[in-house]
């Protein structure tokens, strides 16, 4: 076989398999720029929230995960559709900036620092941080009261930076999720776990801890919920909020609450369902 014959057939083979590539089934494909009907998604959430956001094998259970099953089927995207991708709080921007994930469920507050990075839909849900302390605790009474205490959180969560900011006589320790600082609460290597009341009675309500912990009950900030998009995706943003007005007033929204937070007593606080901001 003469060197033209050879090269000739390179060329085609090559032409072949470049055809191949971009000939591939669009629905597989990523929501990208808003349009999504009919293709996966790629949602972060927690793995570890427990009535907000938990992954045991292949089941993932929680408010968040009800609410985005709700609006990727509104943007028309079937549940078997969904990819779901452990988001970390200190992951976060990361993985919305690199595309590793289309939409991010996961407790995210909505802050004017994240903002620079990340365009947010919502607030889906306002909560408010407050402290989980030992049942037979009679000393922590609320966040006046920390001074000296050895408190838990997670590393790059707005709590956290709360608890760092307003009460600097506090001695926080920070993890990786939160469900680690629950053995150190145990065995009283911390006074308490602080974050957002959602999240604390997800944590009180499980079987294994029944007893143990209680809500101090007092909340010191307001934390707005917001579904992570990419930065300047405002056709996706508008999407979604509709979704989520849709969701305040057909009675989706009330149902995921019941069903992932009404077994730990949790009521919303003031200003549920919030209305969601207009997309910028």
């Amino acid at each position: 076989m003469n060197a033209r014959r050879i090269g000739a057939i390179g060329a085609a083979a090559a032409l072949a398999f470049g055809l191949a590539a971009c000939g591939g089934d669009d629905g597989g494909d990523a929501a990208t720029g808003g349009d999504t009907a009919g293709k996966k998604l790629k949602i972060g959430i927690k793995f570890d929230q427990p009535g907000l956001g938990l992954k045991k094998g292949t089941e993932v259970t929680g408010f968040d995960i009800d609410m985005a099953k709700y609006v990727a089927k509104e943007l028309g995207t079937a549940e078997g559709d969904i990819e779901w991708v452990q988001a970390p709080s200190p992951q976060r921007e990361t993985l919305i900036k690199t595309g590793q994930v289309d939409m991010i469920f996961a407790t995210y507050s909505i802050t004017d620092k994240r903002k620079a990075d990340v365009t947010f839909a919502g607030p889906y849900f306002v909560a408010g941080q407050d402290l989980l302390v030992r049942s037979d605790d009679t000393s922590i009474t609320g966040a006046d009261t920390l001074t000296g205490k050895k408190l838990c959180s997670v590393k790059g969560s707005t709590p956290a930076q709360k608890v760092k900011d307003k009460y600097p006589g506090v001695q926080l320790l920070e993890y990786s999720t939160y469900s680690e600082c629950l053995p150190a609460l145990t065995s009283k290597k911390v006074d308490a776990l602080t974050t957002d009341d959602t999240i604390l009675a997800g944590y009180a309500a499980q079987a294994e801890f029944k007893d143990k912990f209680k809500l101090v009950g007092k909340p010191f900030s307001e934390e707005n919920y917001g579904v992570g998009l990419k930065k300047g995706d405002v056709e996706l943003c508008n999407k979604v909020t509709e979704a989520l007005k849709k969701a305040f007033t057909d009675g989706a929204w009330q149902k995921a609450i019941d069903d992932n937070l009404g077994p730990a007593n949790y009521k919303p606080g003031p200003g549920n369902p919030p209305t969601p901001a207009a997309c910028a």
